[in-house]
């Protein structure tokens, strides 16, 4: 018998608040997670038009401090973390040593020498333990958070409105990708202006303790701008609108941040060297000579939904296949992200179509995202 057979899922500290609220959880990368509380079509269209709540404290958060935290951080991943300012935040990634994304991350740098790593759920432990690996000889601390936060996330255009009345922190003059500290209904936080909805919105890192206390004091400065708790589901929806990548479908070991579309993550005018940076530097002169396959929208012109992993051909070839696929709520008609053969990317090539358990259904190539929010 394998030691995971009997593992429990783990549990936040808004559980018990999640099931009172009528819930439908679900296993998600080893935590009981809501996936919807209601429907995930009006979870959705609240994020998109009022405000949506979320509970993310599955993320994992790893901090990073000391005199070489930033010179650590340098070398274990593929941007150019040293150049954050103290307050910002930046999108990047860890990869091995051949170039094949480990993770997709958020560091924020929380002071001169300590940052915060934010990684995927499923990915927590293995970013970590490549952390703590490649920290050595340098004069840093790779410490594990993930028991140390609980994380909510207010996505919307409600949402700077719904937290203002909350919390006296400067909202206006904090930009996308950056976070400060502050109290939201009395508790202390780090409130970053990040998310993963296409959204305006914020996330909120508190203690567990407080995470109750804070998603009450939400829901209910938000009740009257329409504010709806969220679960995964329609965060899955939400991103793919707003073509967000999800590790697992669009990004994996087995590719580079260049086969992803995502080189301009990968800093090498960076000093010194850093995990991956051969392979790397080889995989983007690769794609200036030969493109790999490229990351497309693809939109149904019926209403069969495409899923992962299902062939997209063209003239009866298989020419790439779909990452990730659902019905979307604000286009009204299926939609996917897909890798396709770089002749085959441009939008409105014709001839395309998904393979749909044998039968090629019709598809259109349209540019990423599919939904931008208006400013």
């Amino acid at each position: 018998m394998s030691s995971n057979a009997s593992v429990e899922p783990r549990r936040t500290a808004l559980d018990a608040l999640h099931r009172s609220l009528g819930a439908t959880m679900t296993d998600f990368a080893g935590w009981d997670m809501p996936l919807r509380y209601g429907s995930e079509r009006d979870e959705h269209l609240a994020v998109r038009t009022r405000a949506g709540l979320f509970d993310l404290s599955h993320m994992g958060e790893i901090t990073v401090s000391g005199p070489q935290a930033a010179a650590l951080l340098d070398h274990a991943l593929v941007g150019n973390i040293g150049g954050v300012k103290t307050g910002r935040a930046r999108y990047t990634m860890i990869c091995r040593a051949d170039g094949g994304i480990l993770d997709d991350l958020i560091v924020y740098r929380l002071a001169d020498t300590e940052y915060m790593v934010v990684a995927n759920a499923s990915n927590a432990q293995v970013v970590l333990d490549a952390l703590t690996e490649r920290a050595d000889g340098f004069d840093a601390e790779v410490r594990d958070d993930r028991d140390a936060y609980a994380l909510l996330a207010i996505q919307g255009p409600e949402s700077p409105g719904i937290l203002k009345s909350l919390t006296d922190a400067d909202l206006d003059g904090l930009k996308y990708y950056a976070g400060l500290p502050g109290t939201v209904a009395g508790v202390p936080a780090l409130i970053a202006r990040t998310g993963y909805t296409g959204e305006d919105g914020f996330e909120l890192f508190v203690a567990p303790a407080d995470a109750e206390k804070l998603w009450q004091a939400l829901t209910d400065a938000g009740t009257a701008a329409g504010l709806a708790p969220c679960g995964l589901s329609c965060r899955d929806t939400l991103r793919l609108e707003a073509g967000m990548p999800l590790y697992g479908h669009e990004l994996s070991t087995s590719l580079t941040p260049f086969d992803a579309g995502l080189g301009r993550v990968v800093k090498f005018e960076k000093e010194g060297d850093f995990v991956g940076r051969e392979a790397l530097s080889a995989a983007a002169a690769r794609a200036l000579e030969n493109p790999p396959r490229v990351l497309v929208g693809l939109a149904a012109e019926g209403r069969r939904v495409p899923r992962a992993g299902y062939p997209v051909v063209a003239g009866g070839k298989v020419i790439g296949e779909v990452t990730s696929g659902a019905p979307s709520p604000t286009l009204g008609r299926p939609i996917a992200m897909a890798y396709v053969d770089a002749e085959h990317s441009a939008p409105g090539t014709a001839g395309v179509g998904v393979d749909i358990r044998g039968s090629h259904e019709p598809y259109e190539v349209v540019a990423l995202p599919f939904y931008k929010r208006q400013k």
